[in-house]
């Protein structure tokens, strides 16, 4: 019963280990493109000078090469930048591995090594729901006193957390389209239409305020770009300039919604989970449905209250209970009686007893219950009984 089955606990592990690999993916490969385009950029300007010949003048040369020079020591300065973040990133990854590869070296839950390698999991997996829920500084302390800071994506939920709050309080797309330009091929690959969700929500801002040159100027540059797979939306969307903001109608006063931020963040939360292999759940909530699962019975979803088990953590109908909503019923091969009365499981030792109302209880309950006169009183309807009224039932 002390065994460990790896494979189960690997098998919820796999963003764990998977998310700075696609940092790192990620990094690498946004320095190769910055490469490729300033190498291109300055090779272009050198051909120009060299076709030019003795026609440049010196004084342009010098100024043209001093210029390019100076690109050339933003994009080492850059490189830099990003070696040390790969580097970083190559650290955490190694780091996780390792803390993965402990749980074949225990050989028993018992084991203290293993109660300790459970308890920083649990740290990480707090860590986790903190950043996810915009508590990064609390997250960050938690990450430092347990020495896992390796263990937790700051970096990535900060990102989140401000763009986030750059669409939804600022009304603004500009880091989320930048973020969005630097990550275009990954998003072609998922077919995401975040960029498009954005690109509209800057058009509707624009007639919103009444630039209707600017917006017509912009919905040609940046929509019809997108006519292939979104022309009926942009159909609209061009539309929409024969209504103003106040519009009753409603496909075009859902486009003027200011709740539109809240969807576009959203959305961004969304696609960047998706790409960096993170679930759209904490792994908390994952993990307590889990264990929520494994406890579900018709009886917690009774609509008698009186079915419910105080000690059951799915019977909790406002706390734990919510999580368990939507989770199927548990699966039981043999069947095991609780005492509502002590959530003591109740067998050979610890016997059923029957009251004469019909209700049963363990033996343990009633005999703690009659030490005060001898007396049970039964916690659904408030009868009392005799101890001796109790019948032992056996299970078959």
């Amino acid at each position: 019963m002390d065994k460990i089955n790896v494979d189960h606990m690997l098998a919820i592990e796999e963003p764990f280990i998977k998310a700075p690999l696609e940092q790192l993916k990620r990094t690498v490969r946004q320095s190769q493109r910055q490469v490729e385009r300033e190498t291109a950029q300055v090779s272009a300007v050198l051909k120009t000078l060299v076709k030019g010949g003795d026609g440049v003048a010196a004084e342009d040369m010098a100024e043209t090469l001093d210029g390019l020079v100076g690109r050339l020591k933003a994009l080492r300065d850059k490189l830099d930048e990003a070696k040390q973040e790969e580097a970083l990133l190559i650290q955490r990854s190694k780091q996780r591995a390792a803390d993965l590869h402990e749980l074949s070296e225990f050989e028993s839950s018992t084991q203290p090594e293993f109660q300790r390698w459970c308890r920083a999991r649990l740290d990480r997996v707090l860590i986790d729901y903190m950043l996810r829920s915009g508590n990064v500084d609390t997250a960050q302390k938690l990450a430092a006193t347990g020495g896992l800071e390796h263990f937790a994506d700051s970096s990535l939920f900060s990102l989140v957390m401000s763009t986030e709050r750059e669409l939804c309080e600022q009304h603004s797309c500009h880091g989320a389209l930048q973020w969005c330009a630097e990550n275009r091929s990954a998003l072609r690959k998922i077919q995401s239409s975040l960029e498009f969700e954005l690109r509209l929500q800057e058009f509707i801002e624009m007639i919103r305020v009444s630039r209707t040159p600017d917006a017509i100027v912009y919905a040609k540059k940046h929509l019809t770009q997108w006519s292939d797979t979104q022309l009926p939306r942009i159909q609209r969307a061009m539309t929409l300039l024969a209504f103003s903001p106040d519009t009753r109608c409603p496909p075009y006063k859902s486009m003027f919604d200011e709740a539109r931020w809240d969807q576009l963040a959203l959305e961004f939360r969304s696609v960047i989970f998706q790409l960096f292999n993170l679930p759209a759940q904490p792994l908390l909530h994952l993990l307590l449905q889990t264990g929520l699962s494994a406890l579900k019975t018709p009886a917690c979803i009774s609509g008698d209250s009186t079915e419910h088990n105080r000690n059951c953590p799915v019977c909790q109908i406002e706390t734990l209970g919510r999580l368990a909503k939507d989770l199927p019923l548990s699966h039981h091969v043999h069947s095991n009686l609780v005492c509502r009365i002590t959530g003591e499981r109740m067998n050979e030792d610890n016997p059923p007893m029957r009251l004469p109302n019909g209700y049963v209880y363990s033996f343990n309950a009633l005999t703690e219950m009659a030490k005060l006169g001898g007396k049970v009183k039964c916690p659904r309807t408030g009868e009392a009984f005799a101890i001796t009224d109790a019948k032992k039932l056996f299970i078959s």
